[in-house]
């Protein structure tokens, strides 16, 4: 197992989960506070860095399209405070956090993780009940509907209108875009069939977030817009179960209309067969080269022998 431990938080992996453990001090960001323990499956990762610096470096984890709700809302635009995916790392540490990158590396080459978009959110999402403020009034998310209230710094078009409800079948997505500096953001809720986008002070279906109060509208209005990603159908395709990915259907087996299990069309047996010469193939150049030790060489050898 690798595990590094730092003055924000703790990463440990077991081969099949990174956990990713917040610290409780007060310098730590509220959003990583808030989330708490990620875990994260081997699954979902599709690569890790180290990126030095002059007093230090950052562990920076990256995961594949789609397998994140957070992540994918976010699209990158957290601030490295409060992204999860990050971890300051301080100098003396340095060959810890080399050792943690290899060994992750290692790990995705071994089970041959796709650095591909994913097809289903292998993430649960932030847990619900969540609320969030803005600046002309709340959002908040039950895991079933989104309610908003606005307050007395509303304009006349949202107040107007009065509190709005949505439940998640009434809703095609929910967008979120950063306050940065004096530059506003938004918490826009974007319901079923037409409708008119106005700007974020005037939609009633959006929550205005202002930039000179970035610090406490970042955490809360990400985290509820996520959760409410999590539990809509995933945009490559057909709604799945939030964090199924355990009980994922071989790839070789689909499911006919009645929910018994039919072989699948084409010659699916063949190619993997063929597929599990070329891992052995690979596995051998690992093992000539040094990536592997014997005993690493011997364990795969064996498990993809045993599949054959």
């Amino acid at each position: 197992m690798a595990e590094i431990i730092q003055r924000t938080g703790t990463w440990t992996f077991d081969g099949d989960t990174v956990r990713i453990v917040p610290a409780s001090q007060k310098h730590v960001h509220p959003l990583r506070r808030f989330l708490g323990e990620v875990a994260v499956p081997l699954t979902a990762v599709s690569g890790i860095a180290y990126e030095p610096g002059r007093k230090g470096g950052r562990l920076r984890l990256r995961l594949r399209e789609g397998a994140d709700p957070l992540a994918q809302v976010a699209s990158g635009r957290l601030p490295d405070p409060s992204d999860p995916y990050q971890l300051p790392v301080e100098k003396d540490r340095t060959g810890v956090a080399e050792y943690f990158v290899e060994e992750l590396r290692r790990a995705l080459l071994l089970e041959e993780v796709p650095d591909t978009p994913s097809d289903r959110y292998l993430l649960p999402g932030p847990a619900v009940p969540l609320t969030a403020g803005g600046t002309d009034g709340t959002a908040s998310f039950d895991g079933e509907r989104v309610q908003l209230e606005w307050n007395w710094m509303a304009k006349e078009s949202k107040s107007h209108r009065g509190p709005r409800t949505f439940t998640l079948d009434e809703l095609d997505g929910v967008e979120w875009t950063p306050a940065i500096g004096w530059e506003n953001g938004s918490l826009r809720f974007r319901p079923k069939g037409p409708h008119t986008v106005f700007k974020p002070e005037h939609d009633h279906n959006c929550l205005l977030l202002w930039g000179i109060r970035q610090a406490r509208e970042t955490g809360g209005s990400v985290l509820l817009a996520a959760a409410v990603t999590a539990r809509l159908p995933h945009p490559a395709g057909a709604r799945r179960p939030v964090g199924a990915g355990a009980d994922e259907l071989s790839p070789f087996l689909v499911e006919d209309r009645d929910g018994c299990s039919a072989d699948k069309p084409g010659d699916a047996a063949s190619d993997d067969h063929n597929r599990l010469l070329h891992r052995l193939r690979e596995l051998g150049v690992l093992h000539r080269e040094g990536v592997l030790t014997d005993e690493e060489f011997s364990t795969a050898k064996k498990a993809v022998i045993d599949r054959l």
